[in-house]
């Protein structure tokens, strides 16, 4: 860590002396234009225009499909715009991998194809993404997905549990970009300034959108389930009922607790609605005890959709633990103690 006295030149203009190798390193000299970003008692400074190379090249030689696709959302979310893949010759499974990594993530499209590369580019301005509007739109979808489901077990409407997956799949592609955003906030200030956002604040949202994608798996765990059920045994319906929607609304109070900005009331809803989610256990013994009387195959499958309920509910309080955090001051900086 380097120290430097602030100094006051000109009789109105305050300055700082740089570390000279501090300056080297990052390619500062005398003339160069550094940016100053605050946050709260922080003061960020950086070079005003520095070239990121966001281009890579990845080989495709004796790599998997599956590893190719994890390779590619690890380079997306890690902030690259183009990646280059490169190969003797591209198979045909190894190119579908490609493509379909390309379909996953947002933006991103095949520019440019060849027997031994594919170029993929991301067509999209991050800075005209929202991290608000992309966690509530994570949001919708992945509670109406468990709302239809559990229509789907209590109402015996049909559920097609493929249909599911296909909107868990949208719901990955925003969690991808949440990632991607919330990465390029924590390595370069100007994106933290473009989406006007804090650091920890990006950091909440991706908290929240973590639990958000998981509310979403379990959702297609519950659809899948439901497809293989015969309906549902006597006693049994009204439970399952309470349980859903004490998880949901678990869910619900929790996001609307972390979206109000009014710090006290965050903490009143977020307060409640941990105090609320704590019956979700009590429920879920209810409706075990009365699993023991009931089919085994049709207990086995029910004992499994009661377990993702109550996960889901474990998510919201999660959340609601975020937005009490989120809701509560930092530490104020009171300057140097001596």
């Amino acid at each position: 860590m380097e120290v430097r006295k602030v100094q006051i030149t000109g009789g109105s203009t305050y300055t700082v002396s740089l570390p000279k190798e501090w300056a080297t390193e990052t390619g500062i000299e005398a003339g160069s234009e550094l940016a100053f970003y605050p946050e709260g008692d922080t003061l960020v400074a950086a070079p005003s225009s520095v070239a990121i190379e966001a281009s890579t090249t990845l080989a495709t030689e004796d790599a998997s499909p599956g590893e190719l696709e994890s390779r590619i959302v690890t380079l997306y979310i890690n902030g690259f715009d183009e990646i280059a893949l490169e190969g003797d010759r591209i198979a045909t499974d190894q190119r579908r991998a490609i493509r379909s990594a390309a379909t996953d993530l947002v933006g991103f499209e095949v520019s440019a194809e060849t027997e031994d590369r594919i170029v993929l580019q991301d067509f999209l301005d991050s800075s005209e993404l929202s991290l608000h509007n992309t966690v509530m739109q994570m949001r919708l979808l992945s509670l109406s997905m468990l709302e239809e489901a559990a229509e789907g077990l209590l109402e015996g409407e049909p559920v097609r549990a493929a249909a599911f997956a296909e909107r868990d799949d949208d719901v990955d592609r925003l969690w991808y970009v949440t990632s991607r955003l919330f990465r390029s906030v924590l390595r370069d200030p100007r994106a933290a300034a473009a989406i006007d956002l804090g650091r920890e604040t990006c950091f909440d949202y991706r908290t929240c959108a973590r639990q958000i994608e998981r509310i979403a798996d379990h959702s297609v765990k519950i659809a899948g389930h439901v497809e293989e059920l015969d309906g549902l045994p006597e006693g049994v319906r009204e439970p399952l009922a309470a349980l859903e929607t004490e998880s949901r609304e678990t869910v619900e109070n929790a996001m609307d607790a972390f979206l109000v900005e009014d710090s006290d009331r965050a903490t009143e809803l977020a307060t409640a609605t941990l105090a609320r989610s704590a019956g979700i256990d009590a429920r879920t013994r209810t409706i075990d005890e009365r699993l023991r009387s009931v089919d085994p195959t049709d207990a086995q499958l029910l004992g499994l959709i009661v377990d993702s309920l109550s996960r889901i509910g474990d998510y919201g309080a999660n959340i609601a633990e975020t937005a009490l955090q989120k809701a509560t001051p930092a530490p104020a900086a009171t300057g140097v103690r001596r």
